[in-house]
């Protein structure tokens, strides 16, 4: 299935459960019809083994109730806590033993089988994927490994990334302030000399880029050792670019802004007093090494709306 960027990983919790927060997303798109086919199927109490229905069981309230209360509110922690007051009053350490259930379900169990057959019905064997929440995030290109999911860590560090005109620094900038973050913009990063390279309509080579990425590295890596939750944006055309700012996989998440490269070319046009020029586009795409397994978001939706996206997808 596509990555659909209304409903987050399995990993994200609500509270204190796994899994919830993508339920209630479900129960809200089928409500305004636009839950994929492929969802529709796997909703409510009719599969036992499903996961609809085990959370229902758990929390001990049927899926028609929890739907009633999810289409009264937008708030997810409002209708757990509904959920928690006239269903079963579930102490911390019960909460704890769900998550670890549902985490590992498909690991060395009867499942394990189940999930063989699944991984080739959905075309992504040889992905490092060991439980259903690993499947399910693969399945909608989402990749649990790349930032290892499964230690239920909330991010420090979020990147921003894509070619020139994506919107990285409008839309960082506005992420920081709504999470009350840091913000750097990777133009910050760049030396004098890559500075007038650019300036003067001349690409970036590898060697130029090196130096300015190791110095954005160095920053993430100060800022995760003082605990300084930060928005970063860099273009990061390249895997090795990528994996170059991963100082910390558990604590670093990337989105990729995408556009096409005539709505890029348009608005560097109209970008005036920036160094980046606007034929230097065709070589930034030709470099691009199209990012696979991270959130992907559609560079020319509203800001307000990427911003929603990434903080749904993230749990922050």
């Amino acid at each position: 299935m596509a990555f659909v960027p209304e409903i987050r990983s399995p990993y994200i919790k609500v509270g204190r459960l796994v899994y919830f927060g993508r339920m209630m997303d479900k129960i809200r798109l089928h409500a305004e019809g636009k839950l994929p086919a492929d969802y529709q199927a796997n909703l409510g109490e009719g599969k036992p083994v499903f996961f609809d229905a085990r959370c229902c069981r758990f929390l001990g309230v049927t899926f028609a109730q929890l739907q009633e209360q999810a289409l009264k509110t937008k708030d997810d922690l409002a209708v757990l806590n509904w959920a928690h007051e006239n269903g079963i009053k579930h102490s911390d350490e019960a909460c704890e033993h769900w998550n670890a259930f549902m985490l590992k379900l498909g690991w060395r169990d009867n499942r394990s089988s189940i999930l063989k057959l699944r991984m080739q019905e959905c075309g992504v064997e040889g992905k490092p994927i060991e439980t259903m929440f690993d499947l399910q995030d693969f399945d909608e290109d989402r990749d649990p490994s790349l930032y290892q999911a499964w230690e239920l860590q909330t991010p420090s560090v979020i990147i921003l990334i894509g070619v020139a005109g994506c919107g990285k620094s409008t839309v960082g900038a506005a992420l920081a302030k709504e999470l009350n973050w840091q913000f750097k913009d990777a133009d910050e990063f760049h030396s004098a000399s890559n500075i007038q390279k650019m300036g003067s309509g001349v690409a970036l080579n590898e060697e130029d880029r090196a130096p300015w990425l190791k110095s954005i590295a160095t920053h993430i890596e100060n800022t995760l050792d003082k605990n300084i939750p930060y928005v970063l944006t860099c273009s990061a055309l390249k895997k090795t670019h990528r994996e170059t700012l991963l100082v910390n996989k558990a604590r670093i998440r990337l989105v990729y802004l995408k556009a096409d490269i005539e709505v890029l070319r348009k608005r560097l046009i109209s970008r005036k007093n920036h160094f980046m020029k606007e034929n230097l586009l065709d070589t930034q795409f030709a470099a691009l090494e199209q990012p696979q397994g991270i959130v992907t978001c559609d560079a020319t939706l509203p800001v307000s709306d990427i911003i929603s996206i990434i903080r749904k997808q993230f749990g922050v």
